[in-house]
């Protein structure tokens, strides 16, 4: 049995359609779910669909070892980052070399960065008027959104899309091809 950890900072509805894919997987397992926010709704989720789940504040994850002698003693085959919005510690890509996946909600290298997330970046995406947004799927690195590219899905824009319609269709993106590629890395895993 493989078992990933997923982190999380706000609603999980990537997290809640990780763990519908993999729910009686045969070789997959989520062990456990993530938090560096308490008022999170992705605890109620976890809390319904019967996921262990363990928050933790900004002094537990990077101010001393904490969570990442939590993950080393799960000994995950993969973290996967779930619309989590901390920066990874450079002592995790470390621990974790090629383990750490990200999605970034549009095509990179275009709107990546620090403090480009959710609507920051579907409202960039319509300020540039770019016709073509996407998903992007990537192994963490020392830097927001620079590490290597595993997956990246397009989705055509016109121009009455609104940064609500963008973030419905990225959204809709993530959920059709986010379980599937961890699920392709994991077998590739061996």
């Amino acid at each position: 049995m493989k078992d990933i950890v997923l982190l999380a900072s706000g609603s999980g509805s990537n997290v809640e359609n990780i763990i519908h894919h993999f729910q009686g997987h045969q070789k997959v397992r989520v062990a456990c779910v993530l938090t560096n926010n308490a008022k999170a709704k992705v605890i109620e989720r976890c809390e319904r669909l019967r996921v262990p789940l363990l928050c933790f504040n900004k002094t537990a994850f990077s101010q001393s070892d904490i969570v990442l002698k939590l993950l080393q003693s799960l000994n995950p085959e993969l973290i996967i980052l779930a619309g989590f919005l901390w920066k990874i510690p450079e002592e995790w890509v470390v621990a974790f070399d090629s383990k750490i996946i990200n999605i970034h909600p549009a095509l990179l290298p275009k709107y990546g960065g620090k403090g480009m997330y959710g609507s920051y970046v579907h409202s960039a995406v319509k300020a540039s008027k770019e016709k073509e947004t996407g998903i992007t799927i990537h192994y963490v690195n020392q830097h927001y959104d620079e590490g290597a590219i595993l997956f990246q899905a397009k989705i055509p824009l016109e121009e009455a899309d609104t940064v609500e319609t963008i973030a419905r269709k990225v959204h809709q993106l993530e959920y059709d091809h986010y379980p599937k590629v961890i699920e392709q890395l994991l077998q590739d895993h061996g």
